[in-house]
C-alpha cells in the first residue's frame, strides 16, 4: 500500500465516522441545550463543550504536527474547563483531586504546545 493510497484511505474512514457520530450523538453533546431546570454545572458543562467544539474547527493544513498541536490545545482547553468546573461543584474528594491534576497536567501541555506553535510558525 502506497503512502497516497493509505491516505485516502484513512480520510475516507474518517469522514465515515464523522458522519456516523453527526447521526448518533448523544445528549451530552454541544448541541443538545440545559433544560429549564438544568443544573448549574449542567449549564457550564454545556457551554464549555459548545466552546470547546467551535474552537476546534479549523481546517487542516496537511501538516500532522501543526494539525495535532492546533487541535489539541482547544480538547486541553475543554478539560481544563471540565476540570473547573468539578472543583467548583464536585462533592467526591478523589474526583476533586482527579480535576486538579488534570487542571495542572493540561495546563502543562497546554503551555508546551503554544510554545511549540510559537517556534514553528503555527497557529
Amino acid at each position: 500500500m502506497t503512502h497516497s493510497s493509505f491516505s485516502r484511505g484513512a480520510c475516507a474512514a474518517l469522514a465515515l465516522c464523522a458522519a456516523l457520530a453527526a447521526q448518533a450523538q448523544p445528549a451530552h453533546m454541544p448541541h443538545a441545550a440545559a433544560g429549564a431546570g438544568a443544573s448549574a454545572s449542567t449549564a457550564a458543562f454545556q457551554a464549555g463543550e459548545q466552546q470547546m467544539m467551535k474552537d476546534m474547527q479549523q481546517p487542516y493544513t496537511g501538516d500532522a504536527d501543526k494539525d495535532f498541536v492546533a487541535h489539541m490545545i482547544p480538547h486541553h482547553q475543554g478539560a481544563v474547563a471540565m476540570a473547573r468546573i468539578e472543583l467548583q461543584h464536585g462533592k467526591d474528594p478523589a474526583l476533586r483531586r482527579l480535576a486538579a491534576s488534570i487542571v495542572k497536567a493540561q495546563d502543562k501541555e497546554i503551555a508546551f504546545m503554544r510554545q511549540w506553535q510559537a517556534r514553528h510558525g503555527a497557529r
